[in-house]
This record gives structure tokens, sequence and C-alpha cells, in this order.
């Protein structure tokens, strides 16, 4: 059996790592502060970013949830990997050779990461069999809905073979197991054995965000194929459809660099989108858009203010009214401006620039409407408002949708769209709009920042009170200030001040428990120069002061320069020192009236306060 990572291979991996690179696929980060970035954390709903990350110390923490760690916790966490299967991932991505004891060979991969590598390989297979002659269906379907081999090519599109076991064959000569293949959800048991689950069709492989695949989307290309016209990978470890979102891999940067998602029905609309120019295209796959799928957006958007804009696209017919009704009851999700465009004459993406151009497609995102009026008009579409009381019945039907608009400066404006809309007073309507308001009808206004939203995920209750101190529970004392903001500067730039100033200014102990427990646990860190030894020295605080030291460490150093940092860290430093020879000559001056000036005692006194005014006066010329 092979034996465990080499602890220098690990360390060596996570210093070539970019902690920053690897949560940025998942999470839209900004700068915040000196060394620090920040952005909406992937471990609870919130509604503003309290999720900090450190990159030089390779450190994440969420001053929300309290999560925090290194980049192999953050993997272990998101993806359910083991630590050997993070480490292994984080290498493979580098190009780094691991070594293992005892002279071992890599082990071999188990559990998710054998699901992914069976995805990767069916994908493979199938972009291969697209340029077999048998394929000629699904190119031929390709080429009918406007997209040639470069197409399919940039978005992986490949074949699936008519036969009941050409995928299974393929991929049983790679090693795979029926076991892992079922798992993978690439077959499926029948009476007769194992058998591929797609068969004769054309598929989409479906990546996550960090571009791993995870699943497959299939059309049916033949008439005697008697199952559906899309089939989709089953739900499995790593296939979750309520939080999958085809596109997103290719779509995250630009989603996160301009605050935009347009959201569309179906794969070949992915393609067309992006095709046309709209690269912030994405889909779900075969389910209904909900608030899973908005949870996985809104952090890939940095969805944190009113900025950003959600397009969705749907079909004019009955069903797609459903859906953009289904997406409004989720709406208030979004802290971004929400949107619906409808093609001319009923066309999808796909067709629309097949019809009419790329220069269609783009031109559709301008004719947007804002979801509350496409609502509006939705449910005024179901009266006769040439009468009293088809008017009457469509204010009753309409007054609550104004009523939940969060944010009240909209509000006036779109009272004045209904009444304009019904033809009645705008008085009347306002007064509709206030008693569905206070009727329980509409939604509170936009959130405050930082502060608990109602439906917001809470923790759970529990007998034993959490003794949690945190940076905002400290008191504002001026010794505990300087105690922290010393600590803060220590974990966050200590490597790059004098390391005898560092050691004397660690080695003094702190007034306040909870910062003198920090206190303890960095000086006692070794090779500080190491990268990551900020992040094991907060591992190494003992409880219940670790969440203290990951938010000092996590937290905006107070200075707008890296170089302005280091010279603030070391002049905590000199303070720190300047106060205890400040305390050492207060007792010390004590003590000399307590003592016969001419004994050995009072003379020993005398001479360590001149040193210690020696010692003050260098640490005033340098601060």
């Amino acid at each position: 059996m092979a034996g465990r990572i080499r602890q220098a291979d690990v360390d060596e991996v996570k210093a070539r790592t970019n902690i920053a690179d690897i949560i940025g696929e998942r999470v839209a980060l900004k700068p915040a502060g000196v060394g620090s970035m920040k952005g909406l954390c992937p471990f609870h709903d919130e509604r503003s970013p309290s999720f900090n990350v450190r990159p030089q110390a390779g450190f994440y923490h969420c001053f929300g949830c309290g999560e925090s760690g290194d980049v192999y916790s953050f993997l272990r966490r998101m993806d359910h990997l083991s630590f050997t299967e993070a480490v292994e991932r984080l290498a493979g991505r580098i190009g780094y050779t691991l070594h293992y004891e005892d002279g071992g060979a890599a082990p071999e991969t188990t559990g998710r990461a054998r699901l992914y590598a069976a995805n990767a390989a069916a994908a493979e297979f199938f972009r291969a069999q697209l340029m077999t002659p048998e394929a000629e269906a699904a190119r031929s379907f390709l080429g009918s809905r406007g997209f040639d081999a470069g197409a399919a090519a940039h978005f992986g599109v490949g074949y699936a073979p008519k036969g009941w076991s050409g995928m299974r064959e393929a991929l049983r000569g790679k090693g795979f197991s029926d076991e892992e293949l079922a798992s993978a959800g690439l077959v499926s048991q029948g009476q007769r054995g194992v058998y591929d689950r797609f068969r004769g069709r054309v598929v989409w492989p479906i990546r996550d965000v960090t571009s791993q695949v995870i699943g497959f989307g299939a059309r049916k290309l033949y008439d005697d194929d008697q199952g559906p016209k899309y089939l989709n990978t089953p739900e499995t470890p790593i296939y979750r459809k309520n939080q999958v979102l085809y596109g997103l891999d290719l779509a995250k940067r630009d989603i996160s660099r301009e605050h935009r998602v347009v959201v569309v029905e179906g794969y070949t609309d992915v393609m067309a989108c992006h095709l046309a120019g709209i690269t912030t295209a994405i889909a779900t796959c075969g389910t209904a858009f909900g608030s899973d799928h908005i949870t996985v957006l809104r952090r890939v958007m940095g969805d944190d203010n009113a900025a950003g804009e959600v397009v969705f696209t749907f079909d004019p017919d009955e069903a797609g009214q459903k859906a953009a009704l289904r997406a409004f009851g989720d709406e208030k999700r979004f802290a971004a401006q929400t949107y619906v465009a409808v093609a001319p004459d009923g066309l999808d993406p796909c067709d629309l620039r097949l019809e009419r151009g790329d220069a269609a497609v783009r031109a559709l995102m301008e004719t947007k409407a804002p979801m509350f009026e496409f609502v509006i008009d939705r449910r005024l579409a179901g009266f006769d408002l040439a009468t009293v009381e088809g008017r009457a019945g469509a204010l009753r039907a309409a007054a609550p949708i104004v009523a939940e608009i969060r944010d009240p400066a909209l509000r006036p404006g779109y009272a004045r769209v209904l009444a304009r809309r019904l033809g009645l007073e705008l008085g009347e309507v306002t007064q509709a709009v206030e008693r569905a308001r206070r009727g329980g009808g509409g939604r509170p206004d936009a959130p405050t920042p930082g502060r608990p939203q109602r439906g917001a995920p809470q923790a759970e209750a529990s007998d034993e009170p959490v003794v949690r101190v945190t940076m905002a529970s400290l008191p504002r004392a001026a010794d505990v200030v300087l105690e922290r903001d010393a600590l803060m500067g220590f974990l966050q730039f200590g490597h790059r001040i004098d390391a005898g100033l560092r050691t004397q200014a660690l080695a003094l102990p702190f007034r306040h428990p909870a910062l003198e427990a920090v206190r303890q646990a960095v000086a006692a860190a070794s090779d500080v120069e190491r990268p990551g030894w900020a992040a094991d020295a907060v591992s190494n605080v003992r409880e219940p002061f670790r969440s203290l030291a990951a938010e000092l460490l996590a937290a905006d150093f107070p200075a707008l320069t890296d170089e302005a940092a280091v010279a603030s860290t070391a002049d905590l430093a000199r303070r720190l020192i300047l106060r205890s020879l400040q305390r050492e000559k207060t007792e010390l001056l004590g003590a000399i009236q307590r003592v016969a000036a001419d004994s050995d005692e009072g003379r020993g006194i005398r001479v360590r306060l001149r040193e210690i005014d020696l010692e003050r006066e260098k640490l005033l010329v340098d601060l």
C-alpha cells in the first residue's frame, strides 16, 4: 500500500497554488484592503460580502459564519474531497509530481475523483465519436442549428453511438468498473444486464464551475428512439441538477466582470448566445430555475448590490409564462435588477440567430423589460380591462406585485405604470398598493448589509451557549486595540519586518486573555518565511480563541499600501516594547523608594533605569 504524501510536497503544492485563483473559480472576489480580497461566502447565504481571502497567507475566513482555512480545507469542504484527494487535485493542476512515504507509488484514485475521471473519459469518447460515419445525423443536426465543427469543439459536443455498450466497453478498457460507471450515471441496469445510458444521441458535456465534467445532456436523433427528447445524467454524488448550470464554466469570468447573467432555456440557446457575443449566457439542466441556482450565480456574480443585471429569456407561450412566474417567485433573492427578454415571433435565441443573425441575438438583450413590468402585464392579461369589474379585479391582482418591489424609490413609478395600464387614477392605485403592503403581500425594503434577513439560514439552537470571541466583541481600550492591531500585523506582514524586532515584541505577554492566547501561538511559530506559516499558527491557537485568530489573519489591515502596512506593523511592535519598558520603569521607580540608595540592589535598579531610557530613546527615534 502506498504511504502518505510527503509533507514537503504538501507544503510545496500549497506554496505554488494561489488560493485566490481556486476560490475565484466559485466566488467573485474584489480587492478589499491591502493584500485582501472579499466576496460572498460560499458556505452560507448572505446579502453583503463577509468572506475574506488573503492570498499571501493562503488563508480565507468568513466573518459571517466563521468558516476559515487554507486551500486544502476549501476544496475538502466544497467538493467533499479527502485531504489526499485535495493535494492530488492541486498537484495535477500545476503539474507537480508527488512523492509518497516508504517509496510507495501514487495510490489509486477513489471515490468522487473516480467519478470525475469517468465523466472526463466519457466526454472524450463522445467527442471522438462525433467524427465517425455513424454520427452523420448528429453533425447534420448541429449544422441545421447553425453550429459548425469549431462550435462543437468549443462546447465539447459529442455523439453517443446507437449500440448498447460502446461507451461502456471503451471505459472498461480504461480501467473503470461497472459500479463506477453506474455511480457516475453513465450506464443503467436492465433485465439483460448493464447498458449505456446515452445511445444514438447528440451529447453535451455538463461542467461545474471549475470546468470538470460532472454529467451530460443528450438529445435524441432517431425516430425509433422511444426515450424522451432530452435525457440528462441522473442525480449522482457529483451531479445535482438543482445546482448545475450549463455553460457556467465558459461564462463565469464575464459574469464576474460584467455583473450580468443571461438565463436561457436550452443547450443550443447557450451556444447561440455565446457565438453571438452574449458570453454570459447559461441554462439549467433538465429542471426549472430555482433558489439553488440563484445561490450559485450570486457568488459568481458578486451580487451584493443593485448594479448587476439578470436577464431571463422565455418563450411567449403558456409554458414560458409559467417559467417566468416561477422565476419571479425567487427574484427577491437577487440584489441585482432582473429583466425579461422575449424574442419577436416567439423565437428562442438559437432560432433567432438562425433566422436573423448574431446581431438580432445581441439586440434581444437590449429590448429587455424589467421583471416586474413583465409580470404585471402577464397578470393583467387575464382580465377584460374594458369593464369596471375587469379593471377592479386586475388592480387586486397586480397591486401586490408592485407592493413587492423592494426598492421604495421604484414603487411610485410602477404604480404609475399600473395606473396607465388600467386607466385608473394614480391615487386609487397607490392606495391599493399600500393596502397590499400592509396586508403582508409586499416584501421588505432592500436589506441592510450585515443584518440577518428573514428566511436566511439561522444557527441551530443549542442547549449549550457557544463562547465565540470576535474582533467586534473585544473592548475598545487602548491597550487592547494595540494588541489587536499588532497581532493583525504580525500574522499578515510579520515575516517582512526585522526578525529581532518581531521576536522581542512577541515575547511580551498581552493583557487581554484571548489576544494572549493568539500571541502564544504566533510566538511559537517557526520558519515564518515559509508560505502558509500564519495559517498554521492560527490552527495552533487553543479554543475558544481560534476563530478570533482567523479573523485577525483575514481582516483588512488599516493601511493604504503594502509598504505602509509593513512599516505600520514594525511601529506596532515598537509600541508593544515601549509599553513593556514603561511598565518596567514604573515598577522600578516604585522599588527604588524602598531600598537603600547605596545598596547593591539600589545601584542595580539605577543601572536598569538608565538602560530603559536608552532603549526607549532608540525606539522613539524609529517611530
